[in-house]
């Protein structure tokens, strides 16, 4: 589905990431650990072809990222779900527009879409808030309503940055409960997270490889964790 060989990425010219290989299978669950700084955020975005590789190659879906163009990385992406470390909204619009916009910019027809939208938004907890603003949401709510909006296009892939940075432990369990029922529903799942605590609870939950990024390189982490 996803995957990197020998991947390197340079930044403001110095090397972040050296001689990465990673394959994302069909149905894993994946964990993404490493200190502050370490490049999770740079690796979620190779993977997703927000950013390309200064050496090495990353394929999505069997093709070379470098020979897609602009129509197909936007076709690709949306196998792909991401939900960003800073989930950003438009303000003006209610939670539950806010969710559906993937499905406004795709084309979608909004009146057959309208029973799975509001399945959706229930799913995640939200059936109550559904015509609130961003602005009135708790951090809580708004990670759940950006995971709503990153899995509305029925993805192949779920890739979450720091998803529980700013919630509480009990909020943090709620949103890793819905990740592992998306990878039960057959989704592939990757999340980036320096919370050794939500691994450890994920791991009884879920069959998860935990690979960690150390000295620029992927490493798959020990039974320390």
């Amino acid at each position: 589905m996803i995957e990197l060989e020998n991947v390197a990425y340079s930044y403001g010219g110095g090397e972040l990431l050296s001689d990465i290989s990673l394959r994302l299978q069909p149905g894993s669950f994946h964990f993404l650990t490493g200190p502050s700084g370490a490049g999770k955020t740079t690796l979620l975005k190779l993977c997703y072809g927000a950013l390309f590789p200064t050496a090495g190659q990353v394929q999505l879906f069997d093709r070379d990222v470098r020979s897609l163009d602009r129509d197909d990385i936007a076709l690709a992406r949306r196998r792909i779900g991401v939900v960003h470390q800073d989930c950003q909204f438009l303000n003006h619009l209610s939670v539950e527009e806010n969710i559906a916009l993937p499905l406004t910019v795709s084309g979608r027809d909004m009146l057959n879409e309208g029973a799975n939208l509001r399945e959706l938004v229930n799913w995640v907890g939200l059936k109550s808030r559904a015509e609130a603003l961003p602005p009135e949401l708790s951090g809580g709510e708004r990670q759940r309503a950006a995971l709503a909006r990153a899995v509305i296009m029925s993805p192949d892939v779920i890739l979450a940055d720091e998803p529980t940075g700013n919630v509480d432990w009990e909020m943090s369990q709620r949103l890793l409960r819905l990740l592992i029922e998306l990878n039960r529903m057959g989704k592939t799942v990757m999340i980036a997270t320096h919370d050794l605590g939500l691994i450890r609870a994920a791991k009884s939950q879920v069959q998860a490889r935990v690979l960690r990024i150390s000295n620029r390189r992927l490493q798959l982490a020990g039974a320390d964790l």
